[in-house]
């Protein structure tokens, strides 16, 4: 069918029964009435919203101070009025592997996601599955990439099979691989019964969010999850490139250059523009939302996250736009704003994807599974001695690129990768030593400091800390071979 705006987001009432919702006072209006006449009336449990952007750097979030050119004046409300983690990182740099990551609380080779083109284990507890267990609704929305068959067999061309959902069984508009099944300005999702949506002449990103608004529109009967999951910025496979709102790209075009792309060959110089362009059409998006969140009395009891499953370095670090252990890859926006959540503060501790699902199920109170191997960081807002213990260091995963290793710690990136190159394995039990970097001193990650004999010592306790978390993860403890030389 083909989506005329005005009607949708009037609803229907087979729309209304799909996201669980009723025609009586909101989730946060009642809570507000049995407040009102009895205020020992325990708060209800949060809603959560999830927005979710594919391939967004950190450093485009102008509350990062990194960036002259980035127009978010949204992201950077939220940052001001929320949490901004400012030292988050993807467990696994890639898009699939990276979202089942964020959904288990798990790493990607315990999903059954470990590379694109794979479809989640259907046994495991996920944030959803908790959710619901509470009393949740779980909803989504866009870009879902965790069922089998990759975009060359048809993946993302049809509806996913609600066995691959991951627990988001209430309202349900979404596709496998949304720049397999649409372009930036037509295309196709499907809803919970496999019906499809069309939309043509309107901006993918505008689609998704008018979804978006049409379920935060209804009133809700219960507490709900809802993942709103866009595409961009990442490019558009078919055409290769990025592609923003029509005339971004000539507004972009003497666009600030990242510190960490001008010294690599790439193709940045082309792609930036449009680029700027989709994060900034991301922004306004975040923003529409947080105000329908407010008009409709939602916003003061709904936890509201921004993020991304991974970076971008624009080929500059590999032959694509990810899947490596630089920063440009692993580091991510996390943005946080609502109850728990609130009063302007930056957390520069290092969390990563897989500390996202434990934290959300703390917030709302909701026992986290033993299987989840992230850990929730509210300690780090409750607690001022938190930070003295935190961890501060994360696994990183890296297939199809490479079969890698990595940890990543405040001070260091130490990165392992399979000597024989293979790239179609989820893991090896043998490694040789490739990256080393300074983040203290070499933030942009421009040398390279594996196999030097005066970082030795250094390299060996990270070998160490490595693998230590490979065996946390599930995986065997594997032969990490010394960099001979210094390349």
């Amino acid at each position: 069918m083909t989506v005329n705006r005005r009607k949708f987001l009037l609803g229907t009432a087979a729309a209304a029964a799909q996201a669980g919702v009723a025609a009586a006072l909101s989730h946060g209006e009642q809570t507000k009435a049995n407040q009102a006449n009895d205020p020992g009336t325990p708060a209800a449990k949060p809603n959560i919203v999830i927005y979710h952007s594919d391939q967004f750097r950190w450093d485009f979030v102008g509350a990062n101070g990194l960036n002259s050119s980035t127009h978010t004046p949204n992201l950077d409300t939220l940052a001001a009025e929320g949490t901004n983690f400012t030292h988050a990182v993807t467990n696994q740099p890639v898009c699939a592997p990276s979202r089942s990551v964020l959904i288990t609380g798990k790493y990607a080779t315990e999903t059954g996601v470990w590379r694109n083109g794979l479809g989640i284990r259907q046994d495991l507890q996920t944030l959803a599955t908790e959710l619901r267990k509470a009393g949740y609704t779980a909803n989504y929305i866009g870009k879902w990439h965790m069922a089998p068959g990759s975009e060359a067999q048809g993946g993302g061309r049809g509806p996913v099979k609600p066995e691959f959902r991951g627990g988001f069984d209430d309202f349900w508009e979404a596709a496998n691989a949304l720049e397999a099944s649409s372009h930036p300005y037509e295309g196709t999702i499907w809803d919970r019964d496999g019906n499809p949506i069309t939309f043509k002449d309107e901006y993918r990103v505008d689609f998704i969010t008018d979804r978006a608004e049409k379920v935060l529109r209804q009133k809700q009967e219960k507490p709900f999850l809802l993942m709103i999951s866009q595409l961009e910025p990442h490019q558009q496979n078919d055409l290769g490139r990025m592609v923003g709102p029509q005339g971004s790209a000539e507004r972009f075009v003497d666009a600030f250059v990242p510190v960490d792309l001008r010294s690599f060959p790439g193709d940045w110089h082309k792609q930036l523009p449009d680029y700027y362009g989709a994060c900034e059409s991301i922004d306004a998006s975040v923003g529409r939302v947080r105000k329908i969140l407010d008009e409709e009395g939602l916003a003061a009891n709904t936890i509201f996250i921004f993020m991304s499953d991974h970076g971008c370095h624009f080929m500059t670090r590999n032959q694509e736009y990810k899947r490596s252990t630089h920063n440009s890859s692993l580091r991510v926006p996390l943005l946080i704003d609502g109850p728990g959540f609130e009063n302007a503060r930056q957390i520069q501790e290092l969390v990563g994807i897989v500390d996202i699902a434990p934290t959300l199920l703390d917030a709302a109170g909701v026992a986290v599974p033993e299987s989840m191997k992230g850990r929730s960081f509210l300690p780090l807002l409750r607690d001022a001695s938190a930070p003295h213990t935190w961890p501060n260091r994360q696994l990183i995963q890296i297939s199809e690129s490479m079969t890698g290793r990595a940890i990543r710690t405040k001070d260091w990136t130490y990165c392992v990768a399979d000597p024989t190159g293979a790239k179609d394995q989820p893991t090896s039990e043998n490694y040789h030593e490739y990256q080393l970097y300074d983040q203290r001193n070499d933030p942009h990650e421009l040398v390279n400091l594996a196999g030097r004999k005066e970082y030795r010592e250094i390299a060996d306790n990270l070998r160490d800390q490595l693998k230590e978390l490979m065996v946390q993860a599930g995986e065997a403890a594997p032969e990490i071979a010394p960099a001979k030389l210094y390349p």
